[in-house]
């Protein structure tokens, strides 16, 4: 796979790849534990999104894997200022592994929006405002199935730590989050769609 953006460096790609890191750390602590559930509500997956989304599928799902290493060796990156491997062996564990899947297939469908809006977005709709609404609902289209991709390896992980069936971990890990998610897929769209060119702009 091809830089992130043509003309940038390696090393400018790997020092985007730390920001987005740190910014998935940051966004990590900040959470609310729910009184039903071992999983909190975080602002983790709107941080996962973006990555992906402003830096592409290599480097974006490689931001997560650096995130992920520097958890298990005990930096208190996780929810709730938490680290180590416990919590990733943990109930949260398969939505910890599913950011890497997130952030590849969020990024690898927004470079193919993108690559295809001259084309099927912008020649075919009236008004530049209008091609830019129909560019924000696939990127958001993109957005949640990517997010999909997160919530399967979750789930299954979940089930098998917890001994819940499909239902009842559903129940806890998944649906009560559903809205939230929504909301984040809706906020990442808006902006990866405003964030993406000036930074392309400035590489």
């Amino acid at each position: 796979m091809t830089n992130t953006f043509a003309g940038t460096s390696k090393t400018q790609n790997l020092v985007m790849t730390a920001m987005m890191t740190a910014f998935t750390a940051i966004c990590a602590v900040i959470s609310v534990p729910l009184p039903f559930s071992p999983v909190p509500v975080s602002l983790a997956t709107l941080a996962v999104l973006i990555c992906g989304g402003l830096i592409g599928p290599k480097y974006g799902s490689l931001s997560q894997i650096v995130y992920l290493l520097l958890g298990a060796i005990g930096v208190p990156i996780f929810h709730n200022f938490t680290g180590g491997m416990g919590i990733l062996l943990g109930p949260t564990g398969g939505f910890l592994f599913g950011y890497i899947f997130m952030a590849f297939v969020f990024g690898l469908l927004t470079e193919i929006v993108l690559k295809s809006k001259r084309t099927r977005f912008v020649e075919s709709s009236p008004t530049a405002a209008t091609s830019q609404i129909k560019l924000t609902v696939f990127i958001f289209l993109a957005a949640v199935f990517a997010t999909i991709t997160c919530y399967i390896p979750g789930l299954l992980w979940f089930m098998i730590v917890t001994g819940n069936g499909i239902g009842a971990a559903a129940s806890m890990a998944v649906l009560p989050f559903i809205p939230v998610d929504l909301f984040k897929c809706i906020v990442a769209a808006l902006l990866v769609r405003r964030l993406r060119p000036h930074l392309i702009a400035h590489f």
